[in-house]
């Protein structure tokens, strides 16, 4: 009977490896525990239609994710938006096979940082392949830069109050986290109020600064109000936790360009730093609002899991 037991133990455990094994294609971007058995980590970047322009990519279904199954029908499609094209300052140079520019794969390239929170990636007919696998598209789709565009992600939260100030508590007892969440206007998606690194800039000076402009409409505030808004956000941003580094499971994402991050826990336990100011959507941010966080929650790309990290750090309502 004992034997029995282990017997059937192991079989499921060899069933569950196997049905993670087709989802969980990244290895290194582990996010929870528990996201890991409900969130694919490379699944959004195969949805189709893509994000802008309609374009439909080549479907890629789960065991042919990675790139060391040999799969010689794949032909993905080619597309980089027009905007990208038009060469912005903060887009990277063509690279089609005629072109004579030259970019350093997996290093700092000048200004601009070519690595890859996941390692060392490999380069295919000198292009950067996807750390996570096939996406069904190839090219830069929206994204600027060839291979990892990185990105900053603030997570600023606080408990949520009563109107006595006391910490609102969930049915299991445990304390009502909230984090401020804006609405994007590309997708409609809530989200994180992150956004790009750019070059030469540090992932600390980029989450104050996209905080500021996306979610308390730093652009738009008096001198006055500026000042006393900035002074509570650098105080707050000196203690920020750092809950997640690497690949984001993102729609933009191609097979020769891929989002990644650095996602930030600022938490103003108080409610009386950040957490007094109103907030104002600005810059790419269509809404914005603090969110009370619980596993319903629907966010966009890998929010999701970033977000469940922090209300596991701050043992929280989940």
């Amino acid at each position: 009977m004992v034997c029995g037991v282990v017997h059937l133990s192991t079989k499921r455990l060899f069933l569950l490896s196997n049905i993670l094994s087709r989802f969980l294609v990244c290895d290194k971007m582990s996010l929870t525990t528990q996201s890991a058995f409900r969130v694919p980590l490379h699944c959004k970047a195969r949805q189709t239609p893509y994000p802008v322009g309609g374009v439909k990519r080549f479907p890629v279904p789960d065991d042919k994710v990675p790139w060391e199954v040999d799969w010689l029908e794949y032909k993905p499609i080619e597309f980089t938006t027009d905007h990208v094209l038009s060469k912005p300052v903060w887009a990277d140079p063509d690279l089609s096979k005629n072109s004579k520019n030259k970019l350093k794969f997996n290093e700092i390239d000048g200004k601009v940082n070519r690595r890859s929170h996941m390692g060392k990636y490999r380069l295919q007919d000198s292009l950067p392949q996807n750390p996570c696998g096939r996406t069904g598209m190839e090219g830069r789709g929206t994204l600027g830069k060839w291979g990892p565009n990185h990105a900053a992600d603030p997570i600023v939260t606080r408990w949520k109050r009563s109107t006595n100030s006391d910490k609102v508590k969930h049915s299991d007892g445990k304390n009502i986290l909230q984090f401020v969440a804006i609405k994007r206007k590309d997708s409609g998606l809530w989200a994180i109020p992150g956004g790009m690194v750019d070059a030469g800039d540090t992932v600390s000076a980029t989450l104050k600064r996209e905080f500021g402009e996306e979610a308390m409409n730093s652009l738009e505030a008096t001198g006055k109000e500026k000042k006393a808004l900035e002074k509570e956000v650098a105080k707050l941003f000196r203690h920020g936790i750092e809950v997640y580094r690497g690949y984001v499971d993102d729609p933009r994402n191609t097979d020769n360009a891929w989002m990644e991050t650095v996602a930030v826990n600022f938490h103003d336990d108080t409610g009386k730093s950040v957490g007094k100011f109103t907030l104002h959507a600005g810059d790419d941010a269509a809404d914005v609002h603090w969110t009370d966080i619980g596993s319903d929650l629907s966010l966009y790309a890998s929010h999701i899991s970033f977000i469940e990290k922090v209300a596991t750090r701050l043992e929280a309502h989940w």
